[in-house]
């Protein structure tokens, strides 16, 4: 069997962390006795150098022609922001694609590794304890794509409004996904809204507890969002699905993501209907250390694992993948944004080497 899957390395440290997640596609292939097809394509400020876009029709055109995406990162150097390659990159590429090819759910996994506890900025004994959860995020309606947007008026009257607008049949097969996958987990949902002054979610929250009555086998709780970024911090591992809106989901992620230690430990899949879906680490493009030989290749690997898990059906690789991970923690390898005292520091293609050697 052959599965098509475009690649989009993207800006800064994406096409070196996108190296070491393909050696490892490339074991799985001789493994599996599978067969990946790759067509590269640029997106993001790579794009613009060549098309002046930042996602150009000959990107779109490939990612048509795929069965799965895996991207790497894009933005510049913050100093560089008003520079119009990189003026808006992040919103024409991710949430370009993201409206293309109708990837309305985003899944998070947020794990604090117990080799990694001390990376982790929560207390000691929190962090101890350890946690594993599972962020899932609407991804294409609420605030970021509500009508209308926009300023109006002007002096000390000018104004700006955005508008949050929720659909019941998005609500519905977003708390599908969360439920769905609550029961292959530790079947608990956590349904993060702030009902208490939005109209917009008591909408949300009415029609999460219509999807909560048809899996009875799952636990399910309704959590105030300012609650949630607390408990987070005090005791994650409470948590096991936490089911979300756009905004919310794209806050309380990178929070649960940071609590792990690293950025680059996270990877992240956007799903449509069907098997279709893109995988891309949680962090950014680091251009500060693009080019240097030191980016955590996780998060890149793990969303390379997910891509198989997701879009191709590949559990047991997915399992593979992740074992690998963890033995090579387990071991003392570090690159240096998980770093500690004792521990042994590698550089990119060095993590990337010892995960493949696992595998």
């Amino acid at each position: 069997m052959k599965h098509k899957i475009a690649i989009l390395p993207g800006d800064g440290i994406g096409p070196e962390v996108m190296n070491e997640a393909l050696k490892v596609l490339a074991k799985i292939e001789d493994k599996y006795d599978i067969e990946f097809e790759y067509e590269h394509a640029l997106v993001g400020g790579a794009a613009w150098e060549k098309y002046k876009e930042h996602l150009p029709k000959e990107t779109l055109d490939v990612c048509h022609r795929a069965d799965a995406i895996l991207f790497g990162s894009v933005g510049g150097p913050v100093s560089e922001q008003d520079n119009e390659k990189w003026r808006g990159v992040e919103v024409n590429s991710l949430l370009g694609l993201r409206k293309e090819f109708k990837l309305y759910a985003n899944l998070r996994p947020a794990k604090l590794y117990p080799a990694l506890a001390a990376a982790s900025p929560l207390r000691a004994d929190t962090a101890e304890k350890g946690f594993d959860i599972l962020v899932v995020r609407e991804l294409t309606g609420g605030i970021y794509f509500g009508d209308p947007k926009g300023r109006a008026g002007d002096g000390e009257e000018e104004y700006a409004f955005d508008t949050m607008v929720y659909a019941k049949k998005e609500v519905r097969r977003i708390a599908h996904i969360a439920f769905k996958a609550a029961r292959t987990r530790d079947k608990k949902v956590t349904s993060i809204d702030k009902a208490n002054v939005l109209t917009t979610m008591v909408f949300w929250r009415e029609v999460v507890e219509e999807v909560a009555k048809e899996y009875p086998d799952v636990t399910y709780e309704p959590m105030y969002v300012d609650n949630a970024a607390q408990q987070l911090t005090m005791r994650p591992s409470q948590f096991d699905v936490m089911l979300c809106g756009n905004m919310f989901g794209d806050i309380l992620s990178d929070e649960a993501a940071a609590i792990t230690g690293s950025l680059g430990m996270l990877p992240s899949a956007s799903l449509a209907d069907g098997s279709f879906g893109m995988y891309e680490p949680g962090g950014g493009s680091a251009p500060d250390i693009a080019g240097k030989g030191i980016a955590n290749p996780i998060a890149q690997i793990m969303s390379a694992a997910m891509m198989l898990k997701y879009s191709f059906g590949m559990t047991g690789a997915y399992d593979d993948i992740a074992e690998a991970v963890e033995t090579v923690l387990n071991e003392g390898y570090r690159t240096g944004d998980i770093t500690e005292s004792g521990c042994k520091l590698v550089g990119t293609e060095e993590m990337g080497n010892m995960i493949l050697s696992k595998l």
